[in-house]
């Protein structure tokens, strides 16, 4: 389906938690967020619910998202009963990878295509201190699980303050090169200033040709990650919902003073 700006929106993603094992510094403060109820967060059965209607608009692509989907319980059967949806052609997730040499495997044999995986240094002190207590080892055991999976392609998400000549970000596409997997490029965002630009590598931050809807942990399609619009499922049904986000998506991003990275899926 076509939005005002003749832009076909085909890709849905999918916040499945607001919950993370990590606490990184550009996504959270120290202290922890408040967290949704249990009952405000939608439950498979209804995330199953809106990607049905979903493709009834033209949906054929989705990514899982969080905070960090792999701690949500029983992830593997939500992705399995995507997967078995006909029309979704490309089934993806978003991890920060430290559970992903337990989940790899699985979700590959029940249908996920790809993975991103989130990496901003390959010093473990560094991610250490930027993800607060995280283990990078635990994400390249993740990274060649994937691998070992057929998980194909694995992109990795570097965010970078300034550019992708930092040392770090270099590091990172080293570390990339040596695996034969790609990296694309993030320039650290806020949602609540507007800073956004297009990811280096990837077509992310280009309202040009934006391609996607974002179904909140709460249930809420929002048209724009950078925008306080926002269309609630349970309310509105997913039907008319779906349908309010394409007819108001805005020709361009400004700001986001309503949500956060952690529950918004990013």
């Amino acid at each position: 389906m076509l939005d005002l700006y003749n832009r076909p929106i085909n890709y849905l993603r999918i916040s499945v938690t607001d919950r993370c094992n990590l606490r990184c510094t550009y996504c959270m403060p120290e202290t922890g967020v408040t967290l949704l109820r249990h009952q405000d967060i939608l439950s498979f059965e209804e995330i199953i619910d809106v990607v049905k209607i979903a493709v009834q608009s033209g949906i054929n692509k989705v990514r899982i998202t969080g905070g960090e989907p792999l701690v949500r319980k029983g992830i593997v059967s939500l992705v399995q009963s995507i997967a078995q949806i006909p029309e979704i052609t490309d089934l993806s997730l978003t991890t920060n990878a430290i559970l992903l040499s337990e989940f790899a495997q699985p979700l590959a044999s029940v249908g996920l295509h790809r993975i991103n995986i989130s990496l901003d240094t390959t010093d473990p002190l560094k991610y250490a201190k930027i993800t607060r207590g995280g283990d990078i080892h635990q994400v390249v055991k993740g990274i060649l699980a994937a691998q070992k999976a057929g998980l194909q392609p694995i992109k990795i998400n570097c965010v970078i303050q300034a550019s992708s000549s930092e040392p770090d970000a270099l590091a990172v596409k080293q570390f990339c090169d040596n695996l034969g997997i790609q990296v694309r490029f993030i320039h650290q965002m806020n949602l609540g200033s507007g800073h956004f630009s297009i990811v280096e590598g990837g077509t992310g931050g280009d309202c040009v040709q934006c391609n996607r809807l974002r179904l909140t942990a709460d249930g809420k399609i929002k048209p724009c990650l950078f925008n306080d619009l926002e269309f609630d499922v349970r309310s509105l049904g997913a039907q008319k919902a779906i349908a309010q986000a394409i007819a108001r998506k805005p020709k361009c991003g400004t700001f986001n003073s309503n949500n956060h990275f952690h529950n918004i899926g990013g």
